[in-house]
């Protein structure tokens, strides 16, 4: 495999990316909504007497799981761009007839939905972070970010959920015939995550870093699998005689 061929692919799509506003304002506004809403609503409640941050730090560690469902859902919109982007356009075939192998048109294509997702995914979670810091350190007397789970979060779990939905979002592109719907069925890949957050939130289970472990150890065999069902379905032969 010619790794510079797939990143050539990579960074077309980027281009293609730049030209669409509303990938550009989600990347940017999705996880800044996060990163400043949440400690809103930490500063909210402790203004309002109801709780300190010392008591609210099992909240913030929990809050920090909504960029693992952030990597999932901007995932989503751009692999969405990527595959049925081009199938509608018309400009995948041109591609298909390039000399590059199947195994790295699909590499360009992930990539270029992983790797602004990632980035826009670490640099909303680190104005999360110095914003919670900067409100709970004077009652903590220490800051709370960086610490091992939210390092689990962003290094172990939020790429393998991205790379899960990439994967997935790439067999929803095989069937599907505009980005519309790719993204409508890719959508449902964030429900998974955000009921887990919602068990946590109601003390069935705990985001922690050992539970995140775990996680991370079930999306392993959950990307290895999609990725072999992806690379099946990504073939020329299928592309140009049965993709719609």
């Amino acid at each position: 495999m010619d790794l510079s061929k797939s990143w050539t692919i990579t960074t077309k799509d980027f281009a293609v990316f730049r030209r669409k506003r509303s990938v550009i304002y989600g990347l940017v506004a999705f996880p800044l909504a996060i990163a400043l809403g949440l400690p809103t609503v930490l500063a909210l409640v402790v203004q309002r007497g109801s709780a300190t941050y010392a008591q609210l730090t099992p909240l913030m560690d929990a809050f920090a799981f909504f960029f693992v469902i952030s990597t999932v859902y901007l995932s989503t919109s751009l692999a969405s761009y990527s595959i049925v982007g081009e199938k509608v356009e018309k400009s995948l075939e041109p591609l298909l007839a390039t000399p590059t192998t199947d195994s790295e048109i699909l590499l360009g294509k992930v990539l270029a939905a992983f790797v602004p997702t990632i980035a826009s995914t670490l640099l909303g979670a680190t104005v999360f972070m110095a914003t919670v810091d900067a409100l709970s350190a004077p009652d903590l007397g220490y800051l709370f970010f960086p610490n091992w789970t939210i390092a689990v979060f962003l290094l172990l779990a939020a790429p393998l959920a991205c790379l899960f939905s990439v994967e997935a979002n790439v067999i929803i592109s095989s069937r599907v015939a505009d980005i519309r719907t790719a993204q409508q069925f890719g959508g449902l890949i964030v429900l998974p995550f955000a009921g887990l957050y919602v068990l946590a939130e109601i003390q069935v289970i705990t985001l922690d870093a050992l539970a995140l472990l775990v996680l991370s150890a079930i999306l392993v065999p959950a990307d290895v699998l999609l990725f072999f069902v992806s690379r099946a379905t990504f073939r020329r032969e299928a592309i140009l005689t049965k993709w719609r």
